[in-house]
């Protein structure tokens, strides 16, 4: 019994660590691919990703083990899928599986190419992304193209058109342009939380290469996305390419020239984009965490049960972001606080120390009811903070009012007026023959 207990005792800080939801990284994700040789293909990839922690299962996508939880629990906190030619996922995984895992929360990486399945390209569309409706249509440039011995076909591109984040592509500049190769899509215009992070060049279209066109390309110009991403309301993350060789060591090794562009690069800018969007994807940078929210009145330390009218009161609240191995302080001049009934009857922009706590002073309004400070923060790129407090606001009692106010004024000389002429009145009535 007693080297149990100390056994446990041993253990106590191992369990705890287990348990603890500091860090919001995801470390386990599974990998399905449609065989094995993609795993040597795209090491460079994997690599990255087990470098910085992650812990990859592969498997093959019609695996009949494939399973995303047990017991109601998940085994993965993020699902990457370089499959595009599977038309049905092994085991319990389905279209529905994967719309449950990112609706719980979790991140999702999808890969597609020329041969995309019909799940795959549903899997998109739930996502917010429609791929090109003919199966044999690429993305081809005239413009755009890798300069290369061999004309080709024009549909090997060197794209440089970047979503302007540094918060989703890292703040270092991608230098040599990126090289894609395969099938274009647009973004569903009902759904605004999807963004283009790499788009096609004016000139780009989607079609069938070397067919003759009967008629115009349902996709054409910029409106073409080659990468997307989407954050989900939930802050799932979700990153969509047209093409699986993005990812592949060819593509990260290979020298690249852009059409009409003398300068040649040794080494394409593919490595250091999905580097550093797969960082973004896996919570890695972006992600806010606010913390010790506080309210009280002026000159006092204790948060109160309720407020009264006209009070004033000062509100602070701490925001971190994740740096990829500890909280930082987030600095930014946008947050906002509203104290809020109905509507918001005070909005206020906080201010900040520059070590991650903001903080400002207001005086209560001058109505009662239930109202509510509340924090609804949203930025390009970084997960959204939504943070509610409820707290009553009561009007002065009867006998905390002022006892003369300036405003009765002229009812107090309406009375005292009154006395004196009703004491005139006396006077004259009584002894006034």
């Amino acid at each position: 019994m007693a080297k149990l207990f100390v056994t446990l005792i041993l253990l106590l800080p191992l369990l705890c660590n287990c348990f603890s939801s500091e860090n919001p990284t995801d470390r386990r994700i599974l990998v399905l691919l449609d065989d094995l040789g993609i795993k040597s293909s795209h090491s460079i990839f994997f690599r990255s990703l087990q470098s910085r922690g992650f812990e990859l299962d592969f498997k093959l996508a019609d695996d009949k083990k494939i399973t995303l939880q047990r017991y109601g629990q998940y085994l993965y906190d993020g699902l990457i899928l370089f499959s595009p030619t599977v038309e049905r996922f092994g085991g319990s995984l389905d279209l529905s599986a994967v719309m449950d895992f990112v609706d719980s929360g979790h991140d999702l990486i999808v890969a597609a190419d020329v041969s995309a399945s019909d799940l795959i390209r549903d899997i998109a569309t739930e996502c917010g992304v429609d791929f090109d409706e003919d199966p044999a249509a690429m993305v081809i440039d005239h413009t755009s193209y890798v300069v290369s011995e061999t004309e080709g076909d024009h549909t090997l591109i060197a794209s440089d058109d970047f979503i302007q984040s540094d918060v989703i592509l890292g703040s270092k500049k991608i230098e040599a342009p990126v090289l894609f190769q395969g099938i274009g899509h647009s973004l569903n215009a009902a759904n605004n939380l999807v963004l283009k992070v790499l788009s096609a060049s004016s000139s780009a279209y989607s079609a069938k290469p070397g067919a003759k066109l009967s008629s115009p390309p349902s996709l054409t110009g910029s409106a073409i996305s080659l990468v997307s991403v989407v954050q989900a309301r939930n802050n799932a993350r979700i990153l969509i390419s047209g093409s699986l060789a993005l990812f592949s060591n060819r593509f990260y090794r290979s020298d690249v020239q852009k059409a009409g562009s003398s300068t040649r690069h040794e080494k394409s800018g593919n490595e250091q984009f999905v580097t550093e969007l797969s960082k973004w994807v896996f919570h890695e940078r972006g992600h806010l965490k606010a913390v010790n929210v506080r309210h009280h009145k002026v000159g006092e330390t204790d948060e109160p049960a309720m407020y009264r009218i006209n009070d004033d009161l000062e509100y602070s609240i701490e925001i971190y972001e994740w740096s990829g191995k500890s909280w930082q302080p987030y600095v930014a001049d946008d947050v906002q606080v509203q104290f809020y009934m109905m509507s918001p009857y005070v909005l206020k922009t906080l201010s900040t120390d520059q070590k991650g706590r903001y903080f400002t002073s207001f005086k209560v309004p001058d109505v009662y009811g239930v109202f509510q400070f509340k924090v609804e923060y949203q930025k390009l790129g970084y997960t959204s903070l939504s943070l509610s407090k409820q707290i009553p606001v009561r009007p002065f009692r009867h006998n905390e009012y002022e006892r003369f106010i300036t405003t009765a004024f002229p009812y107090y000389g309406a009375s005292f007026s009154t006395m004196a002429g009703f004491f005139v009145f006396s006077v004259v009535y009584l002894y006034n023959k």
